[in-house]
């Protein structure tokens, strides 16, 4: 009967599982990251943390009750010389299980567990990743005030504008046909002859 327990037993018996635990915590603590399944990495993760907290008092006895869980000195030694100092100022959560997907023999979740302060390419990525600046037009100021670079692009534009009227100014002047002085009078005056043309017609009617 297994009244209130309520921790993964991962299919395995006492013995194994702490065998097994005891493993991955040592291979966690040398290599600082390790691939397996997400119900072996929380369970780890309850494991192997309260040793690392216990690393940060460097006594004889909080040393042998860490070797009474790892059974491996070289695994204690580093644990005691190099990441107690590393996690010195933080105060829990050493571990970060980084998920990787499923699986493909029997579509287990798969992650990353590793040691938070060891994986330096996880906090440059954010330090380095800058928001662009988004520019948009038709904003009204706040200050009346216009700086240089406004004051020549709009004069920029203004002698552009002139320069384009000019062009059209002489466009229209070049395609306008302006009638001479003598072929108004021409006109008039061969317009009166047809006038007496048809008056004497009509007279001699």
């Amino acid at each position: 009967m297994r009244h209130r327990k309520k921790f993964n037993h991962l299919g395995r018996k006492t013995a194994h599982r702490k065998a097994m635990l005891s493993n991955m915590a040592i291979s966690l603590i040398e290599h600082k990251r390790i691939n397996t399944t997400v119900a072996k990495a929380k369970a780890l993760r309850s494991f192997v943390e309260p040793l690392i907290n216990r690393s940060k008092d460097d006594t004889t006895h909080s040393r042998r009750m860490v070797f009474r869980k790892l059974q491996n000195k070289h695994a204690v030694s580093e644990l005691f010389r190099e990441i107690s100092q590393k996690v010195a100022e933080r105060e829990g959560g050493y571990t970060r299980i980084l998920k990787t997907g499923t699986r493909l023999g029997d579509n287990a979740e798969m992650c990353f567990i590793e040691l938070v302060d060891y994986n330096e390419n996880y906090f440059s990525d954010k330090s380095t990743q800058t928001k662009k600046k988004r520019t948009r037009r038709g904003k009204t100021k706040v200050s009346g005030e216009e700086t240089t670079a406004d004051i020549e692009n709009s004069s920029k534009v203004e002698e552009k504008t002139e320069e384009v009227k000019d062009e059209l100014v002489e466009d229209v002047k070049e395609t306008e046909v302006e009638t001479p002085a003598d072929e108004t009078e021409n006109k008039e005056v061969e317009d009166k002859e047809k006038d007496n043309k048809e008056e004497g017609d009509k007279e001699s009617k």
